[in-house]
């Protein structure tokens, strides 16, 4: 808690986890259910026993969710007026944000946490399937609130926003934009979170496009912060493989950087480029449990952190047709 001379509170600071894990091809998210229907991320304020940042947020997170985290990350300090639960506008509300990376096997949740799909939050995210039919609705309202502008200046400026944040008006779609057309939306009211807050949007909250779900606070926002995050860091950093079981095939790597990235691969060229980059050794085992022909199994090359300085899973332009 953060205090004037006088002693009154003016900010409250929340440490925020975004915990992320790959299971059965999805990526999956750490909430918590609220009584109210809402879900949210492990979080909780920064409390004066806590010796550093990251010390208070792995308390909370193993308090709420029973889960120890390993790989964490800090994201960003969110701290916008007015964007707190129920837009309480009285105090500044800080959230600062982490990205933590598990595994969901064998993990004993208590009742109220769970293990939710990310794209039930951000479904437009998600490409691997085609097209997402919600971007359809998504564009068509967001060229109305373009074309609101008060000034052809300002009409031009949200055109060109979202056409670079949704890949249209001749534009490519671009897998780390997620943060950007999430504030896109909240901006032109289009999703319940702005409404909620009270602030100042061109949509009507009847016109807030169905088939995503809200979270409580800022949550969704610091969510999709993280996926942008990680979609960025796995083509430059071997993070996507604090995801995976010390053993795994090469087709189940290729699916958690599908899940994480929202795009399906090409096969051949994906195994081409892990081969290159010497990301991964064979142990010598063969998974006949593949659904398909029996696979070797491989495992995280871990020198090759020594080797070079952005060992990452560089992601094949050329996606695998349907």
């Amino acid at each position: 808690m953060v205090k004037t001379a006088s002693n009154h509170d003016i900010a409250a600071v929340d440490l925020t986890a975004v915990v992320v894990a790959v299971t059965d091809e999805e990526p999956r998210v750490l909430v918590n259910r609220l009584p109210r229907g809402l879900h949210a991320l492990p979080s909780g304020p920064l409390e004066p026993d806590h010796r550093t940042l990251g010390a208070g947020l792995r308390a909370w997170v193993e308090q709420q969710t029973g889960t120890r985290l390993g790989y964490v990350e800090q994201l960003y300090t969110f701290g916008d007026s007015g964007r707190a639960e129920g837009g309480d506008r009285d105090r500044r509300h800080l959230s600062i944000g982490y990205l933590a990376l598990t595994r969901e096997a064998g993990a004993n949740l208590p009742a109220q946490a769970a293990w939710i799909d990310w794209y039930r939050y951000v479904p437009w995210e998600d490409w691997r399937r085609g097209r997402p039919v919600l971007l359809d609705q998504v564009q068509k309202l967001l060229g109305r609130w373009a074309s609101a502008g008060a000034t052809r200046e300002l009409k031009a400026a949200r055109r060109l926003r979202v056409g670079l944040a949704f890949g249209c008006d001749g534009a490519s779609w671009s897998d780390e934009r997620v943060l950007e057309r999430y504030e896109l939306l909240y901006e032109a009211g289009l999703v319940p979170e702005a409404h909620r807050d009270g602030a100042a949007v061109w949509a009507k909250p009847e016109e807030v496009p169905a088939g995503a779900d809200a979270m409580l606070s800022d949550h969704r926002r610091i969510l999709a912060t993280a996926i942008a995050r990680l979609r960025g860091k796995i083509k430059y950093r071997p993070v996507v493989f604090e995801l995976m079981p010390p053993g795994f095939t090469l087709l189940q790597l290729q699916r958690a950087v599908e899940a994480l990235s929202g795009m399906r691969l090409h096969k051949q060229n994906f195994r081409r480029l892990v081969e290159q980059q010497g990301l991964v050794e064979e142990t010598g085992q063969i998974v006949t449990a593949t659904g398909g022909r029996p696979a070797r199994e491989v495992r995280f090359r871990q020198e090759v952190v020594l080797e070079r300085l952005a060992p990452g899973v560089r992601i094949p332009t050329t996606r695998e047709r349907d």
